[in-house]
């Protein structure tokens, strides 16, 4: 999808699907004095569902933009009982980073943000271990060390649900932070907060699965990144990719070449949701290229 022109908007919807829905959107567009700038469609044939993404350009249109959502729900959406979302191109969405120890996931967010590549604010950065505040400190970054137990987790997550809403906080990014978000927390953010994880779950869970798989002589190593649900590691799935492997590799060679991996296929699904490319359906993603 173009973000190209920085005062567009970006159009979400999905629906049952009948004739006529393209025309009573891109009429609604054109009658109004908008340019289409894109446009993708896709159709659930076993569910019945149409799913579309449109953007156009603002400059000319004669709805005011705060109003644009309540006429287009008037006059298409209740008609065709359009489920739809409305974006602008020109507003950045404020990004929290988690984080633990380990740093990839972490620094190449960071570097992405730094050069522009990532059209977001990131005003916080939340941690249970201290290890990279000095990097926080370094950007002028708010950070903050939140040490997480069984026992005080309850309260640990209030402060952090407190520090997200005091830097108004869209999205929540879990660069690999080692910790599992209670049920009461991940019910606060639908469709807010993304993680990232090796492929080789279920096959290979816990703290060791490189070696596991190295032992077993896998040929695939894969990278999933998806939202976070009440159910672990089984939300709608964003972006995922593999690379081959091979009897040469040692467990270093699987480690470092899984953790490159899953710094590319987390810094997509983060550009996909900030660019509003993903619409999510039960517990399905279709992403809009």
């Amino acid at each position: 999808m173009s973000n190209a022109l920085k005062n567009s908007a970006i159009l979400l919807i999905h629906c049952p699907d009948k004739p006529g829905i393209v025309v009573a959107i891109t009429d609604f567009i054109h009658n109004n004095g908008g340019n289409i700038l894109y446009l993708d469609q896709h159709v659930d044939g076993e569910r019945g569902v149409f799913f579309m993404s449109i953007e156009w350009d603002l400059e000319n249109f004669a709805i005011q933009r705060e109003k644009i959502a309540e006429y287009f729900e008037t006059l298409v959406g209740t008609r065709y009982q359009m489920t739809s979302q409305l974006h602008f191109s020109d507003t950045k969405l404020r990004m929290a980073l988690y984080v633990s120890k380990m740093s990839h996931c972490f620094y190449d967010l960071l570097a992405r943000y730094e050069c522009g590549e990532l059209n977001v604010d990131i005003p916080v950065i939340i941690s249970n271990h201290s290890d990279l505040q000095h990097v926080a400190e370094r950007l002028d970054i708010d950070f903050h060390c939140i040490p997480v137990s069984r026992e005080n987790k309850k309260q640990q997550e209030e402060k952090q649900k407190a520090l997200l809403k005091k830097h108004d906080i869209d999205l929540i990014v879990l660069a690999r932070y080692m910790q599992v978000l209670s049920d009461e927390f991940v019910k606060d953010y639908p469709q807010q907060i993304i993680n990232i994880h090796h492929s080789f779950l279920p096959a290979f869970p816990g703290g060791r699965p490189y070696h596991s798989a190295f032992e077993r002589g896998v040929k695939i190593i894969g990278a999933t990144s998806h939202y976070v649900t009440a159910e672990l590691d089984a939300g709608p799935i964003i972006e995922q990719d593999v690379v081959h492997v091979s009897h040469k590799d040692t467990v270093e060679d699987m480690v470092r070449i899984g953790r490159d991996l899953e710094k590319i296929v987390l810094a997509r699904a983060v550009r996909h949701h900030v660019h509003h490319d993903v619409l999510v359906y039960e517990n399905r993603t279709v992403v809009f290229e």
